[in-house]
């Protein structure tokens, strides 16, 4: 345990369609403030639920305005009565001001270096000119190539990757995937990269009361629910058709899954005993511990809980408008991590519900590779304290705290 005197870092989480960036950055952030005491850090985020999480002292979120990424790829305005230029105005106006005002020693930008339609681009800027370490942190899987490459081009990222970061993480083991995968990617850039592992997860045991459940039940979680009406119909009518499947399943629908498709799943879950239904927890890792099984759709943090928890899974991933999902599924499935169905095989009610029978005694991720790296979060905490150690010693005060 170190000490590091007003030491700061800024997140950013641009957060426009599910829960996985702001898990992301909160899962970092309280990694940090556990090793570190003394450090603050503030998180960007567009997320509408924000304020749903628990945060750790020290750490904390400014909230901008939220844009809502359509299954097309296109934005809008989560205020309908708001145009989505305005939007942007506020939303970079916000991060400039915050940045300004919080004089981060770090930055750490999740996922889009640019950020929302390069509403990041005047922060970062403005930030090289005060000696800011900025990081790029990219998930293991980004996209498929053919489709990432074509839109990095559009906006000129890789020349802009090298003219403001320092350094990129990917946050997935070196071996699992490349998120740079066939681009063209500079030598500038490709030497700044470091490969720091998966981000493992814990259960969540302190300063807040979470009931334990009694009963045994497998956990079927399609994220933020945005897209994933059809996976939970998917395993309803599993159960409807095959009757012996019994196994208690508590399904968490999500928060931004619209409300007529989860007003439609609550009628047809009242036809399924073995079955409780239930719209968003926030703390899903604890759900996901006390599970003996997880259907999900294979998003990076449900995947990495999974990892952790050690839990058999069956995955059904996101076909569109990203492969990201697809492509992390077919990777784990083949080192015998997970089970993948394509969609159309979760369709079939019979063959998912002989998958479903099946979960609880499927093997498990480390009986599949005994030692797969969950090293993220720790390789993180390393580099940051080397740098923020690094600073000038009238900035900061470094204490080793003995016992601590």
């Amino acid at each position: 345990m170190q000490r590091l005197e007003h030491a700061r870092i800024l997140m950013y989480s641009h957060d426009t369609f599910g829960l996985g960036h702001l898990r992301r950055c909160r899962a970092i952030a309280h990694a940090l403030v556990e090793d570190y005491r003394g450090l603050n850090i503030l998180i960007i985020s567009g997320s509408p639920i924000a304020g749903a999480f628990d945060y750790r002292a020290r750490v904390d979120f400014v909230k901008i305005p939220s844009v809502i990424k359509r299954r097309n790829g296109e934005y809008n305005s989560l205020d309908r009565h708001t145009d989505l230029q305005d939007t942007m105005k506020i939303r970079q106006s916000i991060i400039r001001y915050t940045a300004e005002t919080f004089q981060p020693d770090l930055m750490i930008v999740d996922k889009e270096p640019m950020g929302l339609r390069g509403e990041l681009e005047e922060t970062l800027s403005f930030l090289k000119t005060r000696a800011t370490t900025i990081v790029l942190g990219l998930r293991d899987v980004m996209d498929a190539p053919k489709l990432l490459d074509v839109e990095w081009k559009q906006r000129d990222v890789m020349r802009k990757i090298d003219l403001f970061y320092d350094r990129i993480w990917v946050y997935g083991p070196r071996d699992f995937y490349d998120p740079l995968k066939d681009l063209d990617v500079p030598p500038s850039v490709r030497s700044r990269m470091t490969f720091v592992g998966f981000l493992p997860r814990q259960a969540t045991t302190e300063n807040v009361v979470i009931p334990r459940r009694e009963d045994d039940y497998i956990l079927v979680t399609p994220g933020g629910g945005g897209d994933g009406a059809d996976l939970v119909h998917d395993v309803l009518d599993s159960y409807l058709c095959v009757p012996s499947l019994q196994h208690k399943a508590l399904i968490v629908l999500g928060p931004y899954m619209p409300a007529r498709k989860r007003r439609k799943l609550f009628r047809k879950a009242k036809k399924v005993p073995a079955v409780e239904m239930i719209e968003f927890d926030s703390h899903m890792e604890n759900l996901i511990a006390e599970a003996k099984g997880v259907v999900a759709m294979g998003g990076y943090n449900t995947f990495c809980e999974i990892l952790s928890f050690d839990k058999p899974a069956i995955v059904v991933p996101r076909m569109t408008p990203r492969e990201e999902q697809l492509i992390r599924a077919r990777r784990a499935a083949e080192l015998g991590l997970i089970e993948m169905l394509l969609p159309e095989q979760a369709g079939d009610a019979k063959l998912f519900a002989a998958a479903l029978q099946a979960l609880p005694n499927r093997t498990r991720p480390s009986q599949a590779v005994p030692d797969l790296p969950l090293e993220g979060l720790a390789n993180i905490s390393a580099q940051v304290g080397k740098w923020l150690i690094q600073k000038t010693p009238a900035h900061l005060k470094v204490v080793i705290e003995a016992g601590a």
